[in-house]
């Protein structure tokens, strides 16, 4: 049904594949930084990414459910 993510959600969401373009996954934590730096990512995707757990992530959904519980 109605996905819970208000618009703000879905449009950070559609910057952090921006920002995480051109990464190889698994990735970790230091990798998505380093990539999203380098794309350009905005401050707020910055922080995101910033407070995610340092692990390995699997795939883009991967990391987008973990922003997702971060918020």
């Amino acid at each position: 049904m109605a996905s819970q993510q208000s618009g703000g959600s879905n449009s950070m969401f559609i910057d952090m594949q921006k920002a995480l373009k051109g990464i190889d996954y698994p990735a970790d934590k230091q990798t998505l930084l380093d990539t999203a730096r380098s794309n350009g990512a905005s401050e707020e995707i910055m922080n995101a990414l910033d407070a995610l757990p340092d692990q390995q992530y699997e795939s883009p959904a991967a990391v987008s459910k973990a922003v997702g519980q971060e918020e």
